[in-house]
């Protein structure tokens, strides 16, 4: 594999480039706009301008704050081109979530729609802004700051020109980590990490070329979207559609016939594809041109896997990637060797080492030890958390806090995340395996399995699970299927039917919040008691070794 170097440029590099080459190809659609290659060089130069003129200097931070839109693709390249930061958050984020994303980034001017503007205005009383600019109209009374449209600054020559001054390794974007055991952190990714990924994985191999079209309705708030659909679009002269939201009817109509081209790239997370493969996984969906899917951001069940590619005909790679690493660490490649329910090999050019946590040396193939990664996409570190920072970043790698598993032949499988380990009479116990087993039941659409406190045992796993026959779950056919793949101490304890498992919009499980259902509900109707492991074994007795 050739790294494609041309693709690490800067932004203003890039935009010179494509304004020259491809100014009348389509850049970004949506069902409102569509923006060619040669007007996002001109509009992102205007944004720049404004920003400037509003009183944004290098280094301060800009808040995007809305749904999925042509706006925040131009605005994620906008604002690094006034020297700025861009920080995005969660659209359907509740208020104290945006607050915190506020207060913490110290952004000084917000851009926003007409939906999220009142909850924009409750937070400018608190807030040091500058401007709050909203796409839209905007209606009531307006709030404590200068609030201006954006399309004025499309329309407005700005008396300033951008500063195009952001250097490869200065810090361009600042995505929020997604809370799922803590408070959320700012995490700084630099242009030379974010277009070393588009240089390493998405276009070596996956293929992403000029001529592509991607379709994506991932949340353009997290680092998958930002480096695939907005700067790996961007990169190589590409299409993307960006959807407002995922939903299997619309996404399988959108295969063709739009103005852009047929689709040729799909990316998702395994949510999506589980739910096309129920919706219409026996009917099957017209895309001629689509040759790739591509899952991230949560772990793709190798049945799940299986089942899409038999139903549908189409490849669905499966990859590893997160935040502070500018996304990707590892792919599965679209030719030659691949092992279901792995998530490929690392990258070209980038280290990885599994280690283990307690002796801190390097394991053997088949151990289990935590991912460390080093490479030009590891972020710089967290804003304003010296402390956490050095916790994850020691002598140039990455502690990532997941736990894999690497074979002989180099593919890694991600087994769960160290705090997530479940310690059941001191047998170690990951929940992935286990969700793994149930969603590989035809019962099961859908699983999450956490640690429950136990007086003699310290804590045992709890299932909660998504019946694909509402009220007609078949427990003990779900149980027998455990047990047929898993060891006894593994079966949960507890069933409990639920109508969805709450994920982030990566589609990573929200652990901490059905802990809190056990804490709050514990013996709810639609659960199951399973009765525990014989005495006779070790983890009943307690008197095994923690697995590796």
């Amino acid at each position: 594999m050739v790294l494609r170097t041309e693709y690490i440029a800067t932004v203003p590099e890039h935009m010179a480039n494509h304004a020259d080459v491809r100014p009348d190809r389509i850049a970004y659609i949506d069902d409102e706009r569509s923006l060619t290659f040669g007007g996002l060089a001109e509009n992102t130069a205007r944004i720049a301008g404004h920003l400037q003129r509003m009183g944004i200097r290098r280094g301060d931070r800009v808040l995007l704050y809305l749904d999925n839109r042509v706006e925040v693709a131009e605005s994620y390249l906008a604002v690094p081109r006034a020297g700025a930061i861009a920080v995005c958050a969660n659209p359907q984020a509740a208020l104290a979530e945006v607050a915190h994303i506020l207060a913490d980034s110290g952004s000084r001017v917000v851009i926003t729609d007409a939906e999220r503007l009142p909850t924009v205005r409750q937070l400018a009383r608190e807030a040091d802004l500058l401007a709050v600019v909203v796409v839209g109209d905007a209606e009531g009374l307006p709030g404590p700051v200068e609030e201006i449209a954006y399309a004025d600054l499309l329309a407005a020559i700005a008396s300033e020109s951008p500063r195009d001054c952001l250097g490869l390794d200065d810090p361009a974007w600042m995505l929020y980590t997604s809370g799922t055991t803590g408070r959320p952190k700012g995490v700084y990714l630099t242009q030379r990490g974010c277009f070393w990924v588009v240089a390493a994985c998405w276009a070596p191999i996956l293929g992403l070329d000029s001529d592509d079209v991607v379709l994506s309705a991932l949340p353009l708030f997290h680092s998958y979207a930002l480096v695939l659909c907005v700067l790996g679009v961007f990169a190589v002269g590409a299409t993307a559609r960006l959807l407002p939201r995922f939903s299997v009817t619309d996404t399988a109509t959108r295969f063709t016939g739009g103005p852009e081209g047929d689709v040729t790239v799909f990316p998702g997370v395994p949510t999506m594809f589980h739910y096309l493969l129920d919706r219409v996984g026996d009917q099957g969906f017209t895309a001629p041109a689509l040759r790739a899917c591509v899952s991230a951001g949560a772990i793709l069940p190798a049945a799940v896997n299986e089942k899409f590619e038999a139903a549908f005909g189409i490849r669905l790679l499966d990859g590893y990637g997160i935040t502070e690493t500018s996304t990707m660490v590892t792919m599965n490649w679209p030719s030659g060797t691949r092992v279901m329910g792995s998530c490929g090999l690392p990258l070209p050019g980038l280290s990885v080492r599994l280690v283990d946590p307690q002796s801190g040396k390097d394991v053997m193939p088949g151990e289990e030890g935590e991912l460390w990664v080093q490479g030009p996409n590891v972020t710089p570190g967290y804003h304003n958390l010296p402390e956490a920072t050095a916790a994850v970043l020691v002598d140039g790698w990455y502690r990532t806090g997941d736990l894999a598993r690497r074979d002989v032949n180099g593919y890694l499988r991600i087994s769960g995340r160290t705090k997530e380990l479940i310690i059941r009479g001191g047998e170690n116990i990951y929940p992935a395996e286990i969700e793994d087993a149930l969603i590989a039941s035809e019962e099961i659409d859908d699983a999450a399995v956490v640690g429950m406190p136990h007086s003699h045992l310290g804590e045992v796993p709890v299932a909660f699970v998504v019946p694909a026959r509402p009220g007609r779950l078949d427990r003990e056919a779900v149980l027998a299927g455990v047990r047929a793949r898993l060891s006894s101490f593994k079966v949960p304890d507890r069933l409990i039917e639920c109508d969805a498992i709450p994920r982030t919009g990566s589609g990573k499980i929200l652990r901490f919040r059905l802990q809190q259902q056990l804490v709050e509900e514990p013996c709810r109707t639609g659960s199951t008691a399973v009765p525990a492991p014989s005495s006779t074994s070790s983890t009943a007795a307690g008197d095994s070794t923690p697995a590796g």
